[in-house]
């Protein structure tokens, strides 16, 4: 038992957790493509997306492994851009760094996402047995490169003072 769930409900929740963490996410990355901080699917994203890589810790496991280092390097880069977003209020050099570390842990997220679906989807699961398979190598590949558009996109157009009539964040609102 987990948290007073058994292993089988603990995942699943697991489960609801990250697939919101990456719905969310993948709105909010999209906002600051378009330029805009969208506050309550942002506050949504890097909530869930915490406590996905919190929860993922709480999985039975003898070793420190993948899994675990993705999860340290997924909180490191959420504790900046909760720093840069709630305690810097992306002044500065701070817009750069939360719209790259939003998008890096949206894409770590993703990433771990693409692994378990070739691990648990019973379609895909034989194009990859091994997760180191082409069809595996390449869906991974799809996503790392979409994201750094996303990342290049988001760094570029999130300005939170400036250039648009319309604020992208304002702390007072």
């Amino acid at each position: 038992m987990i948290i007073g769930l058994s292993l089988a409900n603990f995942t699943l929740l697991h489960v609801i957790i990250s697939l919101i963490g990456i719905a969310s996410g993948l709105i909010a990355v999209l906002g600051l493509c378009g330029g805009r901080l969208l506050a309550g699917w942002t506050a949504l994203f890097l909530l869930t997306t915490v406590a996905t890589s919190v929860t993922g810790f709480m999985f039975p496991s003898s070793t420190f492994g993948p899994p675990q280092i993705v999860g340290v390097i997924s909180l490191i880069a959420l504790a900046i851009a909760l720093s840069a977003l709630y305690l810097y209020r992306v002044a500065g050099p701070w817009r750069w760094i939360y719209a790259i570390t939003a998008v890096l842990s949206l894409y770590l997220n993703m990433f771990v996402g693409v692994a378990q679906a070739f691990d648990k989807i019973p379609a895909l699961h034989p194009l990859a047995p091994t997760g180191s398979e082409p069809p595996f190598k390449i869906a991974q590949a799809i996503v790392l490169i979409a994201f750094i558009v996303l990342a290049i996109a988001a760094v570029r157009r999130f300005h939170p003072i400036g250039r648009s009539s319309t604020p992208a964040y304002n702390p007072g609102a």
